[in-house]
């Protein structure tokens, strides 16, 4: 079991170093994300409609992260017994609970996206060409 060395000498287990990282995990992985905006912004949806609405995404893909986040508790399956059968899915308190980390975040892009679009045009700008 290796472990690095914390700022005050202390032994910490890679996974303690940064406390953020299981979050970003759960949450912030390719689908996760545009998921759980999508079912906190439009409310309970059956599956097909959360596949249109996210975009393009398959639906193997949109199963196999449904059924993560249902597992996590980020997301509520309802299976209703009709001919034929439906189901819905829908965000849950604790995926609620993130709207504020969200809203953070759109926040942040809104101001910081084009700073970061213009730093990455100046780097590109003054980067050497490479030859090949």
């Amino acid at each position: 079991m290796s472990d690095t060395t914390g700022k005050r000498g202390r032994s910490v287990e890679p996974e303690l170093a940064c406390p953020v990282s299981p979050v970003l995990d759960i949450v912030f992985s390719r689908w996760t994300t545009p998921i759980l905006w999508t079912l906190n912004e439009y409310g309970r949806q059956r599956f097909v409609e959360l596949q249109r609405t996210v975009g393009t995404i398959t639906p193997k893909v949109l199963t196999q992260r449904l059924r993560q986040m249902e597992r996590d508790g980020l997301v509520i399956r309802t299976y209703h017994p009709e001919v034929p059968p439906r189901v819905e899915y829908e965000i849950s308190e604790l995926g609620r609970s993130l709207a504020p980390i969200f809203a953070a975040l759109a926040h942040w892009s809104a101001e910081n996206l084009p700073k970061v679009d213009r730093a990455r045009r100046e780097f590109d700008a003054e980067a050497p060409v490479q030859k090949g």
